[in-house]
């Protein structure tokens, strides 16, 4: 097994979750730091940031989403995943909203958590590089162009700053053009391990990408809702429906 590098901040008041999510990612080679609580990991934030953070939403002190602000206020580009339970929707909807990269429902599958971690990982090391391993694989669609090997996407020759969810998300509706995809199948693509996501979360995805596209281009509309059923990606050169 090929070890990990980089550090991931692990920030939970569950003792068990820091100590499960620790052994997992140390076992990986990753360097984890723990804090029971938001405050005490901005304490030390705000002197040098992790690689990635994995933060918990309910939490004494400062909670996930008020550090998630902090964090942002820091880097716009450090990894941030979310650790929420089943009944926090609202609060996971919004910290997406605020600009985390991911979040997982707890209970978890720690598969599901270290597989993201190393994407995570593997993008931050491709930036840093500047080039990938030879395998690049692409897709490109009218103004569109898909990096797989970097999770990067360009927009028009424009680079897009996608979260790991939302470039699968626009990768599972780009490579079929003019197809619906439903809310379900976008939920079991994009988090194949998490039994917890819900149709609004995959509705916020969407709306966060558009945005995204938006302020690149204000009249891109290649993503379009079905309404009952879900969304589809329409290629720029195919007419509008009316």
């Amino acid at each position: 097994m090929t070890l990990q590098t980089g550090t991931v901040a692990v920030v939970d008041d569950e003792d068990n979750i820091r100590e499960t999510v620790a052994y997992a990612l140390r076992r990986e080679g990753y360097r984890v730091d723990l804090y029971p609580d938001g405050q005490l990991a901005w304490e030390s934030f705000d002197k040098a940031l992790p690689d990635v953070a994995v933060l918990d939403i309910l939490m004494p002190r400062m909670d996930g989403l008020e550090l998630c602000r902090k964090i942002r206020g820091q880097s716009e580009r450090l990894p941030i995943i979310f650790l929420t339970s089943k009944d926090e929707e609202f609060d996971r909807v919004l910290g997406l909203e605020l600009g985390a990269d991911d979040y997982l429902g707890k209970p978890f599958a720690m598969r599901e958590l270290v597989a993201r971690i190393k994407v995570l990982f593997r993008r931050l090391s491709l930036d840093a590089d500047g080039a990938g391993d030879g395998d690049t694989e692409s897709l490109r669609i009218g103004g569109l162009a898909l990096d797989l090997s970097r999770y990067q996407a360009t927009w028009k020759e424009q680079p897009l700053s996608l979260t790991v969810t939302e470039f699968m998300l626009l990768h599972v509706l780009a490579r079929r053009p003019g197809h619906v995809r439903t809310r379900a199948q976008l939920m079991t693509e994009c988090y194949p391990h998490d039994a917890f996501v819900s149709e609004r979360t995959i509705d916020s995805h969407v709306k966060r990408l558009r945005k995204k596209f938006n302020q690149l281009d204000p009249d891109f509309a290649e993503i379009d809702t079905v309404y009952g059923l879900g969304y589809r990606y329409r290629d720029s050169s195919d007419p509008k429906e009316p």
